[in-house]
């Protein structure tokens, strides 16, 4: 399901890392997902219940599959 941010929102929102770049919706392999993507460092946001989580602990770098808990041993 493709996210529906209102335009004025989606314009001011910017990537938290240094470079504060703009986001646009979706994620790079599913331009329908539930997800902002860094337009400069390709880092994917999850949005949950049409809220942007633009936590840089809750962001999938580029060239992962959105698995944090493939860290357990």
């Amino acid at each position: 399901m493709a996210i529906t941010l209102d335009a004025q929102l989606l314009e001011i929102l910017a990537c938290p890392s240094p470079d504060h770049a703009p986001l646009r919706p979706g994620a790079p392999d599913d331009p329908e997902a539930d997800a902002l993507t860094c337009t400069e460092c390709g880092r994917v946001y999850p949005v949950r219940d049409g809220i942007p989580v633009l936590l840089l602990d809750e962001a999938t770098l580029p060239g992962e599959h959105g698995n944090s808990d493939a860290d357990s041993a």
